[in-house]
């Protein structure tokens, strides 16, 4: 079943690429002389600047994941390239069919693949657009390749391994343990009650950064209320159990396949560098996968002190209820890059490529048009815009499942009592 799903899916990847698609042919990179085609898929009108997307993960593709965003940037006047990472969907194989090693799966691979892509198109410059761990790629290219670049837009940024990681935890525990907002209390009080009632912290953990990112503080609130008075077991347990699933699991074929990239999310980004033990900590999901993994070794660059000398426009996208790379991470990229703007946005959680697309096609074309508008006022159009991108099934899903956990409680409170129900 599983091969089966992998070649229809396989087969869809390639219509979705259709006369849009190409392939470089580049060297494997593990000192043999194999190489492998680097498929890459490029849409929209030419003419203005190009604008080279780079997804997140490890381990995201880019042409089954990202056809409604290359739509939508269609639609906006924009000329978009996006690469499918090597070690994923169509880039996965050699010449001879056989899976890249996950030795030739790099930062530095991955980066001169980018490059080698422009030059395939016949691209000098583009305006690069990383999401999260693209963000690292996409500054690991300027700081490589700084002639080729007009502009940068850096989504859901990542900056340095050690000091996103303490960042993030207490960002977190900022928000949840520690915080005097008062439209936060009730959300505290009931994470509080969730561990009192013995719901186990590993779940509490995922489930606040899902929940959090994707709902809202509301939704967070009733979600704990409702796990801790026992129900709605079966969604709860299915976002508890998604983040380690992503992490460590088989993916989905030309959709998410980390396996053959998780060299670079251990041993070069740290992703398993260990938990200190207390809660709410973002390490603990990556805890059990790290044992299966190579150790941390260093990162492939030194950004903090590489970035200053970016001399481009930069525009940085901060979700607000990001717990991933939270808003503090963004605000250290706009002070070390000259002139670089932080466009906030609220209601958004992580990756506005993933989970609100309008806002990052809408923050792109400002940059492609040359046009200078503030934070403040690109902020205003955005808080206008739905939000559209497939991150907001998991929102979708566990709001629903609350709506009805809710409704089932009032339904219940209301039965009169028998004796041996």
């Amino acid at each position: 079943m599983a091969s089966l799903q992998a070649t229809v899916l396989k087969r869809a990847a390639h219509k979705i690429a259709g006369s849009h698609g190409h392939e470089v042919m580049r060297p494997v990179g593990d000192g043999t002389e194999t190489q492998f085609p680097l498929t890459y898929v490029r849409t929209g009108p030419r003419g203005k600047v190009p604008v080279l997307m780079v997804p997140g993960g490890p381990g995201l593709a880019s042409v089954l994941p990202y056809r409604s965003l290359r739509r939508r940037a269609e639609h906006a006047g924009l000329d978009v390239l996006m690469m499918e990472h090597r070690g994923i969907g169509l880039s996965r194989r050699d010449v001879h069919g056989n899976e890249l090693p996950s030795e030739a799966v790099t930062v530095d691979h991955v980066v001169e693949d980018l490059a080698a892509v422009l030059d395939d198109a016949g691209v000098e410059r583009v305006i690069v657009y990383g999401s999260s761990y693209g963000t690292y790629l996409a500054q690991g290219f300027g700081v490589r390749y700084p002639d080729r670049v007009a502009g940068m837009i850096l989504d859901s940024p990542m900056l340095s391994v050690a000091d996103d990681i303490e960042g993030a935890r207490s960002y977190r525990r900022g928000l949840f343990l520690e915080t005097t907002d008062p439209d936060l209390a009730p959300v505290v009080e009931a994470l509080r009650t969730a561990l009192a009632c013995g719901v186990p912290e590993p779940e509490i953990n995922v489930v606040v950064q899902i929940a959090y990112e994707y709902g809202g503080p509301d939704l967070l609130r009733e979600f704990l209320v409702q796990r801790s008075n026992g129900r709605l077991r079966r969604i709860w347990n299915r976002v508890a159990n998604a983040g380690s699933a992503e992490i460590d699991g088989g993916g989905a074929p030309f959709f998410f396949e980390p396996d053959l990239v998780s060299r670079i999310a251990f041993r070069e980004l740290g992703y398993g560098l260990p938990p200190d033990g207390e809660l709410l900590d973002p390490q603990e999901i990556f805890a059990a996968a790290a044992t299966r993994h190579p150790d941390f070794v260093g990162e492939p660059f030194d950004l903090p002190s590489q970035i200053p000398a970016f001399s481009w426009p930069t525009a940085v996208i901060s979700g607000g209820r990001d717990l991933r790379t939270p808003p503090p991470i963004a605000e250290k990229i706009v002070d070390l890059v000259p002139g670089a703007v932080l466009v906030s946005i609220p209601i958004m959680g992580h990756s506005a490529m993933d989970s609100h697309q309008l806002a990052a096609v809408y923050v792109t074309k400002m940059l492609a048009d040359n046009r200078s508008e503030s934070p403040a006022t690109m902020e205003h159009h955005i808080a206008g815009l739905p939000q559209r991108g497939a991150a907001n099934l998991m929102r979708r899903a566990i709001t629903g499942a609350v709506v009805v956990g809710r409704w089932t409680a009032a339904v219940a409170s209301r039965l009169p009592f028998r004796a041996g129900s």
